[in-house]
């Protein structure tokens, strides 16, 4: 009888400790991963816009998608992100562009047009590439972050739509640049951080001009807004 009550009151206790420290060490993977989804939201600007080229109303983006997050380091806290995902970006200005015959002809809205509204609208698929340093542990949630990198898009889709006093217009946009890249950082703490996008390329092929002045149009978006990472 002494040996049961031995046995329940140091061996069971001893075994149910161990059994709990194996859990623990489960709990905390040293293998973990980090910020594998991704979803944003910017508001977009528009560099290098020929003179009497403004912005109007509200210019916004959105993407989302997935990231493969690799380690570099023993502790994980440094590691490569390689992703796919899908974004569209709307650009708002007084640019306005007219089609006849498949071609395409842009100017400065007039008074005579009476544009209300005129967009921009283009839909990508897009890579970004990061390099990630961060402050997490495998047993720490909330971590400062600071990712910074390249992302390239593939323009799948990209539309003009105009609003007047008259007639709502909308056609596709032959004269776009399907293949777009820019320069990203991404940083804060925890659930909410700053987003960046640089871009380096223009949304418009080379030779597209306004054609009352033969300007070239060069825009290049600078995109400032949040981003959420998940997992």
């Amino acid at each position: 009888m002494k040996g049961q009550i031995v046995f329940l009151f140091v061996v069971v206790p001893w075994l149910l400790y161990a059994q709990l420290n194996e859990v623990g060490a489960e709990v905390a993977d040293t293998k973990y991963l980090e910020d594998q989804f991704y979803v944003g939201l910017s508001y977009n600007f528009i560099r290098d816009k020929p003179d009497g080229i403004s912005q109007q109303n509200l210019s916004y983006g959105l993407q989302f998608g997935v990231i493969k997050d690799i380690p570099l380091n023993k502790t994980r806290n440094v590691a490569l992100g390689i992703g796919v995902g899908y974004a569209v970006n709307s650009y708002y200005s007084n640019l306005f562009a007219s089609q006849a015959d498949n071609t395409i002809t842009y100017a400065i809205a007039s008074d005579s047009v009476g544009l209300r509204r005129g967009k921009l609208e283009n839909h990508l698929i897009e890579f970004p590439l990061e390099f990630r340093w961060r402050t997490s542990t495998p047993e720490e949630y909330k971590f400062w972050r600071i990712y910074g990198g390249i992302k390239f898009g593939y323009v799948f889709s990209s539309r003009f739509k105009f609003v007047t006093n008259t007639d709502k217009i909308a056609f596709s946009n032959g004269n776009n640049t399907n293949f777009q890249y820019g320069l990203t950082l991404n940083f804060g703490y925890n659930t909410f951080n700053i987003h960046t996008y640089y871009a380096l390329s223009a949304l418009f092929k080379d030779g597209t001009n306004l054609g009352t002045t033969n300007t070239p149009i060069e825009f290049k978006p600078l995109r400032i807004g949040i981003i959420f990472y998940i997992l």
